[in-house]
């Protein structure tokens, strides 16, 4: 089954010039990045192991992994796979008796702007068949489609038909209703039946998209969040939607999809529109500013690609682990003695992430 097709990026430069980030980045070309994660188990005790993320596999038209390589003092290290979403990770493992665990990998990639023209069906992108519909709308252990869940989609959906419109409809009501919580740990594990039960509906992205991918499974529409990784400045002006420095440890961030027919995979992120307003300078920004309007209206259909991504995975059992699925790999993880280490304390852990542009 191929539960990896991909939008075309294939607007006109005209249509994306019309957007309101100031110019069309589209037609640009590539740009190449590297990024160089140390990673140390600290005071290890019995076998010790690793995993950490590495680069989107598949080709697309706006990513492309080009290689990787890893050095230090593994017993062993290998490629693997989730097996089923295909999550990719390098696994690395020490034995007993090993002191001072390091390993350091080496991921360069490839990117470009990605923007899909919503005015313009392609009768290449016809309809997910049917298993891949039913995968792409399937429940996760943090994703409900049911319940509380099903019923704010189709409370937020009613009279729609589309999948564009379903879509368009849930991205906004997210736009509207959700925050970011500047105390939520990490990125938010995307716990959105709990969001609404409480109506707590506040997060990071790892919580304000899974909501957008539930709501829009919950109403028939196949989405699924993309976990990635911010590498560059964001070359719209934008300070809280790009890095600052080569120091890419803290710069996780997960994005969103749905399908619809006519147009492939559709890139989004409510998430973003929200960061926009709570951390854009001078901050706290009013839903109706300016940059946040630009924003809310370009990251529907658009991504800035100044960003890895890593997988799509939910519900990820690291090979070879002792412990429990985690909900995504976006961090590096780590075992030692049969006990997890936290992922969301790279200090503790601890690993390192940086970034360039080649």
């Amino acid at each position: 089954m191929n539960r990896r097709r991909f939008l075309k990026t294939s607007s006109a430069a005209a249509a994306a010039a019309a957007l309101p980030w100031g110019g069309a980045l589209a037609q640009e070309g590539w740009r190449t990045y590297e990024i160089v994660s140390r990673v140390e188990v600290l005071a290890p005790r019995g076998v010790s192991r690793a995993w950490v993320p590495l680069p989107l596999s598949d080709d697309t038209s706006w990513h492309k992994a080009v290689d990787n390589a890893w050095s230090g003092n593994a017993a062993q290290a290998r490629i693997v796979s989730d097996g089923k979403y295909g999550v990719g990770m390098l696994y690395a493992e020490w034995g007993a008796g090993q002191s001072a665990p390091v390993i350091e990998v080496t991921s360069r990639f490839i990117t470009r702007e990605r923007t899909a023209d919503l005015s313009r069906p392609d009768a290449a992108f016809g309809r997910l068949p049917p298993d891949d519909h039913a995968f792409h709308t399937a429940a996760t252990e943090l994703i409900p489609t049911d319940g509380i869940v099903r019923k704010t989609a189709l409370d937020i959906t009613k009279r729609e038909r589309s999948d564009i419109g379903k879509a368009r409809k849930i991205y906004e009501w997210v736009v509207d209703n959700t925050f970011r919580d500047p105390k939520t740990r990490g990125c938010g594990w995307g716990d959105i039946k709990s969001m609404l039960e409480s109506g707590n509906l506040g997060g990071k992205c790892g919580d304000l998209n899974a909501m957008f991918v539930g709501l829009a499974r919950s109403a028939g529409v196949p989405a699924r969040d993309v976990y990635g990784l911010r590498v560059a400045p964001s070359r719209y002006g934008y300070k809280s939607l790009g890095i600052s420095s080569p120091n890419v440890t803290r710069a996780q961030h997960c994005r969103a999809e749905f399908y619809a027919a006519g147009h492939g995979w559709v890139p989004v992120d409510p998430a973003d529109v929200r960061k926009v307003v709570l951390e854009e300078p001078p901050g706290n920004l009013p839903v109706g500013d300016a940059k946040v309007a630009a924003a809310r209206k370009r990251l529907f259909g658009g991504w800035e690609m100044n960003w890895l991504a890593y997988n799509m995975g939910h519900d990820v059992k690291l090979p070879d682990s002792s412990g429990p699925k985690i909900p995504y790999l976006m961090y590096v993880n780590a075992e030692s003695g049969g006990q997890m280490r936290d992922q969301l304390d790279p200090d503790g852990l601890k690993y390192t992430i940086t970034a360039r542009e080649v």
